[in-house]
This record gives structure tokens, C-alpha cells and sequence, in this order.
């Protein structure tokens, strides 16, 4: 059964919803406006945590609901509710109307309708009985703590989701989405004598949990927990300065998707509060930089076979060769800027508008193999491999990234692991002081989550290893 079949049989069989009715309060609601929607949701989501030798929490929770827009101009009215009936649709109506009284707009064209499957629409939670998820974390701590003496503390944990969609226009098209979603998460503790360390790896996207309950994997998932943990344990103060840094693949391109991509979401470059405003068409990174934002990749975490307007998700290049080619838009953004929407209006649930997002947003390979951009390095420099948390300034595009696992670089070699390294820049400035590009480009392992203006929503990030010219890093050696 396709997506859109399932999604309305949730909502206009199983919850009971009158589809004539209900699109007559859609079609009523938004006479008026110049776009919006009616966006039914369901979600199913479990999690379950394992510390210290026992299942520590569990959780199962069902969420329904529905939001509904209406778009005039640049004004949005928008109501929602966590029950699905016609009379708390026929009620939001009232309300989202406030926004196009006196106001007689032009219903824009309904999105295109796509065919496209990126992913399965089986319930990942259904399918694998409760007692197997605590199995297979028990059998994690297990094996974990039999890898090293040094391990002192397993923390592991699995979290899946089930979510149905549907989305109804005034003109009566509709669309509809089955979203699964899993992740499994492997945090290792390591000492000796007084110190501690950590190190943490995840794997995820939208699939199935059985790919997970596969030995090889979750084994390999400890394995790279325990081996940043241990790097950890050996690591050095890392030291201060402005040197060149290396940035590995894949998961290091989170530093490009908050420093860069976020301002190169549609609505920043309207309103003219990004870095990017006004640079269509010129120069912003060095030549050989081509960034793209894909929610068309199978499987992974950030694609999305529709966006939560009923865009189907697309393929963008943002920066091609070095000049700035596209933005990431909504329906109503791309409406005010004249572009077309790309499939980027997302949302973290019906209580939310939806917004320009990022999907799966990569920069793609270069020329140059990996260990020759290592040993290009003359002096000292950094080499970041591993990054945890993040501040960026939209506007300024100033950032400042902690690097989760970072090495020295001692004239074109590797040395020891360092602690505490901070990279500090600003994101458009680092775009034109990349001067090597790997042939390595890849994804993270499916773990990202975006937040903006208190949505989360799940993305995926990836780059080939890059250097960058004199970058600033704060250290505490």
C-alpha cells in the first residue's frame, strides 16, 4: 500500500474523520488565504535506556493531532489541537480566518504529487517484540565491559518512531507520508587511577530496528564508542592558537550545516538577517566547494519522501563550485522571493508552523586524497575528527564547535590525541579558507537533530576531509 493510502486510512478509517467534511472546513477555512494546509499527524514513539547492568527507563507514548495555516501575504495565522474531530478543525478555522479578514488573496497551486518511495513504511516498534530491545541492550553492556578492563560504566539505549502524516489543500489535493525512524545510541566510560573518559557512537535512520539486532552492528557501534573513550583517556591538553585545521569526514560537516547552512534557509535571506543575504550569484567559498541539501537519499535520517507542506523533497545545490546558486525554501518564503519552494518547509509536529529546513546537507568530494591533505600541513595544526556541541550567530555567521576527538598535526604528521579544543571562526569567512578537498565525502551514522526557534527535527550531515587555513582554536594546554 503506498504511503499516501496508509496515512489516510489512519486518519479517515482508524481516527474516524469524515474526509467530505473535513476538506469542506479546509476549503472554507483558507476561501481567502494565499496557501496553507491542513496537517494531520500520528505518532508512535518508544525508548528504552540501559545503565549499569539494568534497564534503567522505558517509555511508550501515542500523539495525535492536527495544525491548520493559513498564509496571507506574510502573515500567518495558524491553530492546532491534540485531538482529531471535525469540531476542533471547524474552531481553528475561526481562528486562522482572523488572519485573512479583509484580505483577498490567490490560493497558490497545490505541490506536485510524487510516486517516490525513500523509505519503508513498516512500524520499526511493531516489529520487534519489547523483551528483544532489552536482550539486545543487555547483550551491549555485556560485551562492552568483556572488551576492556578498563570500562566502568555502559550506558546504552534504543528509540523508535512511527509517524503517519497527511496534508489537505483548499483546492482538495492532498498528500500523505509514513515516516519511520530508529536509533540506537552506545555511550562508554573509561578510567584509570582518578581520570575518566568518554566516548559515545549512534547509528540510525529511517528504517527498522532489525538491522540493529545484527551482531556486526551494534558490535561495531561499541567498538567505536569504546575506541574514542580510550583515545580520550590518552589525550593531551590541546593547545591555543591560529593554525590550519583538518576537519575529517562525515560527521564533522556539522559545523558546516550550523555555520553555514542555516543561513542559507529561506526565510534569513528574506527578511536580510543571514550572512548570505544578497549574494545570489557571486563568490562566497573557495572554488571546488559544492554544497548540496538532498531529502531524496534513501533511508537516511534526514530524508523525507515529502516536506510537511506536501513539496516532495529534492535534490538543491547551494553553492556550486564556489558561488552561491540556491536557497533552502518553504512554500511561502519562496512565494515572497519569487524562487520556487525546493521541499524544505518542515516542522517538528502539528503544534508547529512549518519553516525552511535543512535535510541531508553535504559537501561534496574533492581532488585530493585524505593523507595528502594531512601531510600538506607545515608546522603545527589541528586535525578534528569528532565534534559535540555548538553556538552559531545567524546573522554574523560567528561559530564556536568543541571538538568531541581532535589530534596535533606536527609537520604533516599525526600526534597525539588532544582534549579540550575549541574551533572559533565564522562561517562564511571558513567557506573562502578551504584550500584541499578530499575524495572521501560520506554521511554521518544517522544521529543529527536540528534545532531552530525551539523545533527539532531530524537531519543529516556529511563533507569529505577538508583543510582549512588559519582557523582559531581555543585550547587549555
Amino acid at each position: 500500500m503506498a504511503n499516501h493510502a496508509i496515512a489516510d486510512q489512519v486518519f479517515f478509517q482508524q481516527a474516524g474523520l469524515d474526509r467530505t467534511a473535513v476538506e469542506g472546513l479546509v476549503k472554507e477555512s483558507l476561501a481567502a488565504a494565499d496557501d496553507g494546509e491542513l496537517y494531520l499527524e500520528y505518532i508512535q514513539s518508544e525508548s528504552l535506556s540501559f545503565d549499569d547492568g539494568r534497564l534503567k527507563a522505558a517509555s511508550f507514548d501515542v500523539t495525535q493531532g492536527f495544525g491548520l495555516r493559513a498564509v496571507a501575504g506574510e502573515a500567518v495565522g495558524y491553530a492546532h489541537a491534540s485531538v482529531l474531530d471535525e469540531a476542533a478543525i471547524r474552531r481553528a478555522g475561526q481562528t486562522v480566518g482572523a488572519v485573512t479578514r479583509g484580505y483577498s488573496g490567490s490560493l497558490a497551486l497545490a505541490p506536485q504529487a510524487t510516486n517516490s518511495r525513500l523509505y519503508t513504511d513498516l512500524n520499526p516498534i511493531a516489529l520487534v517484540p519489547f523483551e528483544h530491545k532489552v536482550a539486545l541492550l543487555a547483550e551491549i553492556d555485556a560485551y562492552a565491559r568483556g572488551r576492556d578492563p578498563r570500562v566502568r560504566q555502559v550506558m546504552a539505549s534504543v528509540a523508535g518512531e512511527w509517524r503517519a502524516v497527511s496534508i489537505l489543500r483548499g483546492d482538495g489535493s492532498s498528500a500523505g507520508d509514513v515516516r519511520p525512524l530508529v536509533r540506537l545510541t552506545v555511550t562508554v566510560m573509561v578510567g584509570d587511577g582518578a581520570r575518566q573518559e568518554t566516548g559515545s557512537h549512534s547509528m540510525g535512520g529511517r528504517l527498522t530496528f532489525e538491522r540493529y539486532l545484527e551482531p556486526e552492528q551494534w558490535q561495531a557501534t561499541v567498538d567505536e564508542a569504546l575506541r574514542q573513550a580510550l583515545v580520550n583517556l590518552d589525550s593531551v591538553p590541546a593547545p591555543a592558537g591560529e593554525m590550519p585545521v583538518v576537519l575529517g569526514s562525515g560527521w564533522p560537516g556539522i559545523l558546516l550545516h550550523e555555520a553555514i547552512g542555516h543561513g542559507l534557509e529561506g526565510d534569513f535571506n528574506r527578511k536580510g538577517t543571514s550572512a548570505f543575504a544578497g549574494l545570489m550569484g557571486q563568490r562566497v567559498a573557495s572554488p571546488g566547494v559544492t554544497v548540496v541539501d538532498d531529502g531524496t537519499l534513501p533511508d537516511r535520517r534526514g530524508s523525507i519522501t515529502i516536506d510537511d507542506e506536501g513539496t516532495p523533497s529534492s535534490r538543491t545545490v547551494l553553492i556550486e563550485d564556489g558561488i552561491l546558486v540556491g536557497y533552502l525554501q518553504d512554500r511561502q518564503n519562496a512565494r515572497l522571493m519569487n524562487m520556487r519552494p525546493t521541499g524544505n518547509g518542515r516542522r517538528q509536529s502539528h503544534a508547529h508552523a512549518p519553516m525552511p529546513r535543512m535535510t541531508n546537507t553535504i559537501m561534496l568530494s574533492g581532488a585530493h586524497d585524505p593523507a595528502e591533505i594531512i601531510a600538506s600541513v607545515k608546522g603545527r595544526g589541528l586535525y578534528a575528527v569528532n565534534f559535540g556541541g555548538g553556538q552559531v550567530d545567524i546573522t554574523s555567521g560567528k561559530f564556536v564547535f568543541s571538538a568531541a576527538e581532535a589530534y596535533l598535526i606536527e609537520d604533516g604528521k599525526l600526534g597525539p590525541a588532544v582534549k579540550g579544543a575549541t574551533l572559533i571562526g565564522n562561517g562564511p569567512d571558513a567557506l573562502t579558507r578551504v584550500r584541499m578537498i578530499g575524495t572521501d565525502s560520506r554521511l554521518d551514522p544517522g544521529v543529527g537533530t536540528c534545532g531552530k526557534d525551539g523545533q527539532s527535527v531530524p537531519v543529516g550531515v556529511g563533507q569529505p576531509t577538508l583543510l582549512l587555513d588559519g582557523l582559531t582554536v581555543g585550547g587549555t594546554a
